[in-house]
């Protein structure tokens, strides 16, 4: 696969997007810094600097969107997670695809589709991965937080964690599109940690509550509210 690396770019998404119809299928944007970086919900991913990754993969597997594409957050936050293991992490899921590390976000991760008119031209699915920052820097950011040299307590090896990542991505990859969400159920539910718990969840505008009740052979969430199961394809657990 061809890796594109750039010292400083907006987002590699962006770059992404904007180059999409030169660059090819599998191409890997990896960059130093991100001066835009953006996470779902037009969150900003606020850059803790060098030796973390920002990483985009530019993926054309098809002519025509396949809905299966549309879990491919889901299938690299199961990646992630277990990329993460590999260095004796305790990694876990909450729903869709934010990876969290002793209940704190480690990473963002941010799938979008690009059109020609009606033409699926492909998709970018980028990931930021807090692998190397310090704990003062955390701060700055209104949510809990952490890195993973936090939780190793030595300094991590981004080119290595990088390697492992986009190994693991590509190892199943191709089997994942045949089968879709169901492929990685499994996997997606251990690492879980919403599941069987009073949530609340942001829909856009709109607040629901009630109980995690299970996961689709979609990747949608179930949620029990008022004696009615609500079936949830987008949504940010509050």
């Amino acid at each position: 696969m061809n890796t594109i690396y750039l010292e400083e770019v907006n987002s590699t998404n962006l770059y992404a997007k904007s180059n999409i119809e030169k660059l090819q299928d599998r191409t890997l944007v990896q960059a130093a810094r991100q001066t835009s970086g953006r996470g779902r919900l037009q969150r900003s991913w606020v850059d803790l600097g060098g030796d973390n990754l920002f990483l985009t993969f530019v993926l054309k597997p098809a002519k025509t969107f396949s809905e299966i594409y549309s879990n491919l957050t889901q299938y690299l936050s199961v990646v992630l997670c277990k990329t993460l293991e590999e260095y004796s992490l305790q990694p876990q899921i909450k729903w869709p695809n934010d990876v969290l590390l002793d209940g704190k976000k480690v990473a963002g991760i941010l799938s979008e589709t690009v059109m020609q008119g009606n033409v699926f031209k492909g998709l970018v699915l980028g990931i930021g991965v807090n692998l190397n920052a310090d704990e003062n820097a955390l701060k700055q950011i209104d949510r809990p937080v952490t890195a993973v040299n936090l939780q190793m307590g030595e300094t991590i090896d981004s080119e290595e964690f990088k390697g492992m990542l986009v190994n693991k991505f590509f190892e199943n990859y191709d089997h994942f599109l045949n089968v879709g969400f169901s492929d990685i159920k499994e996997y997606y539910i251990n690492y879980a940690c919403f599941l069987n718990k009073e949530i609340s969840v942001q829909i856009l505008n709109e607040k629901k509550s009630g109980m995690a009740k299970a996961i689709t052979d979609n990747g949608e969430l179930v949620l029990e509210s008022n004696k009615k199961d609500l079936v949830l394809t987008i949504g940010d657990i509050l």
